[in-house]
């Protein structure tokens, strides 16, 4: 029996929490494009109510608050998800937060709980005066298996499209997943983005670097990415293969090892061979792949616990402590596993 088709989510929309009523404007974009996918009536009530609770959340307790708001996409199914990222104070004991009841400023302390009774899935990290990152899928039936590769995506400071694009496929048993920078900012490098991830759904059950070759091919009409391509094997080992400078780890719980880039980009009519890496993999480790909107200085031994996390939740904390805000950032998070 084949694997179900990686969940496909599109990007509606980063929102600052500066004010109480940034709460409606997050809950009514997640009911009004909820209700485009076909979420029945009572799974968008608790849409709003998740929204709701989310950016209400951020407002009272939390300091430089965001949300993004993604359409998802599986096979049979469709929902909308929330990434709350914020660098308030934090929880020390993240279960017992999120438990109907539980109060630390004298609310009612119902709003997490709230959450996690609502939302179809819901996975959090957080920790004392660091802030918190929370994400939860509200979906119309049920939600697919855990996702074994996650990304996330935020355009420079005063553009509205990330030039920034990633997409996930299985083929031939294996995972596969890209990450690409459109050069440049805004709608052009967000086009470059766009024609290569949709040309990697598409290109033949080949290597990352045959995969490469037919991004080449397909996307020579656009200004061009710099791109990565991983391949994980189940055997416990990820190929590699890159144009242009998109880093990309192996991390673990004893460090990290970088992936062997090389110069260029997708597009290039000038263009070099390409060369395919491989490198193990232990089962407990996951791969990262970010663009240069972040810098290649974080460290997650500084976050206890992170990497049992949801790939989603890796990518969201690496995107706000390493994200920069004068450059489209885009992080991609894999693991041969779904979290333990």
């Amino acid at each position: 029996m084949s694997a179900p088709a990686p969940v496909h989510a599109e990007d509606l929309g980063w929102w600052a929490v500066s004010d109480a009523g940034t709460a409606g404007a997050v809950r009514r974009a997640a009911t009004n494009h909820g209700r485009d996918l076909g979420l029945p009536e009572p799974r968008l009530a608790d849409l709003a109510l998740v929204a709701s609770e989310l950016a209400s959340n951020l407002h009272k307790h939390a300091q430089e608050g965001v949300i993004n708001v993604r359409a998802l996409r599986g096979d049979t199914d469709a929902g909308i998800e929330l990434i709350a990222i914020d660098s308030g104070p934090g929880m020390t004991d993240l279960g017992e937060s999120m438990r109907d009841g539980h109060s630390t400023v004298g609310t009612l302390g119902i709003g997490l709980g709230a959450i996690v009774r609502k939302a179809t899935a819901v996975d959090a990290y957080s920790r004392p005066g660091s802030g918190t990152v929370l994400t939860a899928a509200v979906w119309g039936q049920q939600a697919p298996p855990d996702a074994w590769s996650a990304g996330l995506t935020r355009p420079i400071t005063g553009e509205t499209v990330s030039g920034d694009g990633y997409q996930l496929r299985e083929i031939d048993g294996r995972h596969q997943a890209l990450l690409c920078d459109g050069l440049g900012h805004g709608p052009l490098a967000a086009t470059a983005s766009r024609a290569i991830t949709a040309a990697f759904r598409t290109a033949p059950p080949v290597r990352p670097a045959g995969v490469i070759e037919h991004l080449h091919r397909s996307v020579s009409h656009t200004r061009g990415a710099v791109t990565a391509v991983i391949d994980l094997d189940p055997a416990g080992t990820v190929r590699w293969a890159s144009l242009g400078n998109i880093a990309g780890w192996v991390v673990g719980a004893t460090g990290r090892r970088g992936l062997t880039a090389q110069p260029g980009f997708v597009g290039d009519r000038q263009r070099r061979t390409v060369r395919e890496y491989e490198y193990p993999l232990a089962g407990d480790a996951v791969v990262v792949l970010h663009s240069d909107g972040l810098t290649d200085r974080w460290d997650v031994s500084g976050y206890p616990g992170l990497l049992r996390r949801s790939p989603l939740v890796i990518a969201a904390m690496l995107l706000r402590d390493a994200g920069i805000r004068r450059d489209d950032a885009g992080v991609l998070v894999a693991r041969l596993a779904g979290p333990s």
